[in-house]
């Protein structure tokens, strides 16, 4: 793992409830942009600059305001510049400019959007705004049409650069961000181009994508066995960093996270939002995404490795319901086994029962040795992704309780 896991100088679980408080969680992440904007948006940058650390993020700007600019930007003249074709182009050729600029080591993205908004004249169309996000995942794309006359110019420019600002947070990995003010009958319509690789997994012929620490996506991890770290990381937390350096030590393996996009007893993660939950893990260590929601199906994956779990999820790994039996369960650690690959838990606080560790499970006979102990006093966070998400939930309704 890399040394951003170490420490965080801002709490990336605490939802930003301002733009100024999202554009300092977006600069706290190593991701690196070139943005271009065309009609509006201008608000976004500012608000980026407006917090110290807009350098580690910002690598060029693009107010792009004429026919000759948008030419030069995406070697086309566009019929209609505010599109989602266009929002597409310039986002492409913003992250090839952001990768020529950045260093090869740091995960980049280009940005860009195009928007026609009120101005000093009636205009018969729609006001809207098309933006678009490349990155090594591919090219997400965010279409709104503004409800005319619900806001004065400077609203519809406030709205376009909220929404920019939500883009960035969502290519940086920043999941806690909030809602963006809109008015009955405005939907943000968001669509996802993957990359081949992505879409290959997303269509079952390919078995798994790693994505590197510096963003960019392979198909396979660096050989040999892995402490590995499944999880949903919804969001995201200092638990989860710290137990898998734990079992690093412990175990003297390189770790690696692993997100299943089916699970066994989750909902399902699609794809847009694997990435969102991916990209919190950019400078931090490897994650490998895969369509295996079994430790039997993971062993088959990663020969070899160690699987690093909570007790709770060892508790739910022995439970012979999801197995269809006892015997079934035995057969399947068996076969876990087989594969060089054993478990290591670590304790964890049950509000009811105190701090569980191993020890309080039941193992089955002849599997004594497929688990092992994670000591306390190697690693205890008391944390969960559950409650920072009620926090969220918590602080989102707080303006408007009046608290």
């Amino acid at each position: 793992m890399t040394a951003q896991a170490e420490g965080d100088a801002v709490d990336l679980t605490r939802l930003p409830v301002t733009p100024t408080e999202l554009a300092t969680a977006i600069h706290a992440t190593p991701h690196k942009m070139v943005m271009a904007f065309a009609g509006a948006g201008a608000q976004s940058l500012a608000w980026l600059h407006g917090v110290g650390g807009s350098s580690r993020t910002i690598l060029a700007a693009l107010d792009i305001y004429s026919p000759a600019s948008m030419l030069q930007l995406v070697g086309f003249m566009p019929a209609r510049f505010t599109s989602r074709r266009v929002a597409r182009a310039m986002a492409r050729r913003s992250r090839a400019l952001a990768a020529s600029y950045a260093p090869a080591s740091d995960p980049v993205f280009g940005l860009a959007s195009t928007a026609t908004i009120a101005t000093d004249r009636a205009k018969r169309g729609d006001h809207r705004v098309a933006a678009a996000v490349t990155d090594a995942f591919g090219t997400v794309t965010y279409y709104l049409t503004l409800e005319k006359d619900a806001r004065d110019r400077l609203g519809e420019e406030e709205i376009v650069s909220l929404l920019l600002l939500r883009a960035a947070a969502d290519a940086c990995g920043v999941l806690a961000r909030p809602e963006l003010p809109l008015v009955t009958g405005e939907v943000v319509e968001t669509t996802f181009m993957p990359s081949d690789l992505l879409g290959g997994l997303d269509a079952g012929t390919r078995d798994l994508v790693v994505v590197r620490p510096d963003g960019v996506l392979v198909s396979a991890p660096e050989a040999g066995p892995h402490a590995v770290l499944s999880g949903a990381f919804n969001p995201l937390h200092r638990g989860h960093l710290e137990m898998l350096q734990a079992a690093e030590r412990h175990t003297g393996l390189p770790g690696l996270f692993e997100m299943p996009l089916v699970n066994a007893d989750k909902a399902p993660i699609g794809l847009l939002e694997a990435r969102r939950r991916a990209h919190q893990l950019a400078g931090r260590g490897p994650v490998a995404l895969t369509r295996a929601p079994l430790f039997v199906q993971k062993a088959e994956l990663f020969p070899g490795s160690v699987f690093v779990v909570g007790v709770d999820t060892a508790e739910r790994i022995l439970e012979p319901r999801f197995y269809g039996g006892a015997e079934e369960r035995t057969r399947a650690l068996r076969e876990v086994a087989s594969h060089g690959c054993r478990f290591l838990v670590a304790g964890r606080l049950d509000n009811g029962e105190g701090y569980k560790t191993l020890s309080n499970l039941t193992l089955p006979a002849g599997l004594e040795d497929v688990f092992e102990e994670l000591p306390e006093t190697e690693f205890r966070r008391d944390v969960s992704s559950t409650e920072i998400r009620q926090r969220w939930v918590e602080a989102q309704a707080r303006p408007a309780s009046g608290g």
